[in-house]
């Protein structure tokens, strides 16, 4: 991939089948730790009568999933607990639309991608998203330096993290031209 750029409105870029299997990839990993939170919503028959979904009082347990998903107050357990119980199944249900909409537009054999605006705020969001989770596998902070020595079990994964931030700054300056 040599970064985004518009052409005739559009936003475009060349991903290798590579590039577009591990993107695709980790998109999908993504949605379904997303979906697999969905599913501990509680049921229950107001929900079913007026559609209006509830979610979780407390924070997922995994790592990964609270990072996407953090509290909503921090000082106030019980309101945080509130919040998280009427907007998390909202909030869900965006982060898994932007996932499909790169699952979408994404070949799978890797290829030309042209996004609209809509669709690059999207992938953007999507991008981040999967960063973050990376991220937090990797233990990235401020201190990290750009390569791990070679003994380190996340070394072989650093760089795709590094990719990921590149892919997501290359779609940003395009949009902003």
């Amino acid at each position: 991939m040599k970064g985004w750029s518009r052409r005739r409105g559009r936003l475009v870029a060349d991903f290798g089948q590579p590039e577009a299997a591990l993107l695709r990839g980790m998109v999908s990993q993504l949605r379904e730790m997303l979906g697999a939170r969905a599913g501990e919503n509680p049921q229950d028959e107001l929900a079913e009568l007026t559609g209006i979904t509830t979610g979780p009082t407390t924070p997922p347990a995994d790592r990964v999933l609270a990072r996407l998903l953090p509290d909503f107050h921090r000082e106030d357990e019980g309101l945080s607990g509130g919040m998280r119980s009427l907007h998390e199944p909202e909030l869900l249900a965006e982060k898994d639309g932007v996932a499909g909409v790169v699952l979408d537009t994404c070949p799978s054999g890797g290829g030309t991608v042209r996004l609209s605006e809509e669709q690059a705020q999207a992938w953007l969001s999507a991008l981040n998203d999967v960063r973050l989770a990376l991220g937090t596998v990797l233990e990235v902070d401020e201190d990290m330096p750009d390569e791990l020595p070679s003994d380190d079990p996340r070394a072989a994964h650093l760089p795709v993290y590094h990719w990921l931030t590149w892919v997501q700054e290359s779609l940003i300056q395009a949009l902003a031209r």
